[in-house]
């Protein structure tokens, strides 16, 4: 016997008489195949939506204690690239900021006639790149949750109709209309769409929540990448 099976086995066991609320188990294990295909489907889904929002909000709130940790430091630093060496192991993405900086700083002053604009353009660009990579890397799975948001409660209708069209079909397998006829593929079908329905709302305020956060990381990330090339320029004009 299946561990479904003995779910539902315990919960009809535990209610005496006939039942008096919906049994979830039981409705899957009664369902057609196609609705239980579509309710494990969006079970999954469901699962993997709330990994990527524990997992996220983890992710997200380290970055940022670990940006103003590195920040804090950096601005003390008498000597930049020192520092900098010194915090060469940590994943830091004020730390990759920097470094994209200073490499394109070192590679500039390696020619012999150095061009000050044409550095700066090129500090700029290597740093705003850097930005970006940080902010993608960061808001790479949100695309998941945005995508079960919008798909999810189509899949549960799917099914829902799906389970509906069985009813009628029964209905004239049985030459009877009664309600004890349909009402059981009807439940069977319209939890499919509630299922849906359990995934896609939290994906959706996951996704517009973590999107503030990830634009909201950038921007501040952008903010330290423009006063640490507002620094460089400095160097520059005292060289």
């Amino acid at each position: 016997m299946t561990l479904l099976a003995l779910l539902s086995l315990a919960a009809d066991t535990a209610a005496s008489g006939a039942p008096t609320r919906l049994n979830p188990v039981r409705l899957f294990l009664d369902a057609d195949i196609v609705v239980q295909v579509v309710m494990a489907g969006l079970v999954l889904a469901s699962i993997w939506v709330w990994t990527i929002i524990l997992s996220s909000a983890v992710r997200i709130g380290g970055v940022n204690r670990r940006c103003a940790d590195y920040e804090a430091e950096f601005w003390k630093a008498n000597d930049i690239a020192a520092f900098q060496s010194e915090h060469t192991s940590a994943e830091v993405p004020s730390g990759k900021v920097v470094a994209a900086g200073l490499a394109e700083w070192r590679r500039s002053f390696s020619g012999k006639r150095p061009d000050p604009e044409g550095i700066r353009q090129r500090l700029s660009t290597v740093m705003d790149s850097a930005v970006a990579q940080e902010a993608d890397g960061l808001a790479e799975r949100l695309n998941f949750l945005a995508t079960v948001g919008a798909v999810a409660p189509f899949v549960g209708l799917f099914g829902t109709v799906w389970g509906i069209m069985n009813s009628f079909f029964q209905i004239g397998q049985q030459q009877n209309s009664s309600l004890a006829v349909v009402a059981p593929g009807i439940s069977e079908a319209l939890f499919a769409t509630a299922i849906g329905l359990f995934a896609a709302i939290p994906a959706v305020i996951a996704y517009n929540r973590y999107s503030h956060c990830v634009n909201a990381f950038e921007a501040r990330l952008q903010r330290f990448a423009d006063r640490f090339h507002a620094s460089l320029s400095r160097e520059l004009e005292a060289e």
